[in-house]
């Protein structure tokens, strides 16, 4: 989404996305800007770091 996110949605691997698909169709039907990023704690334990600290 192009907005600022207000909801920020990790997830560990891509086989995840079916579960939160409920998830973001909703913040989409309620017009809530979300980010989803896909980055592993196990696999990469920086980028999350680094997602997780400078969430708002």
């Amino acid at each position: 989404m192009a907005e600022t996110p207000l909801v920020g949605i990790i997830m560990g691997s891509k086989s995840d996305m079916p579960v939160m698909e409920a998830c973001t169709a909703q913040l989409e039907e309620f017009g809530i800007p979300y980010e989803l990023v896909i980055a592993s704690a196990h696999r990469a334990p920086d980028k999350v770091h680094e997602w997780a600290g400078s969430a708002a």
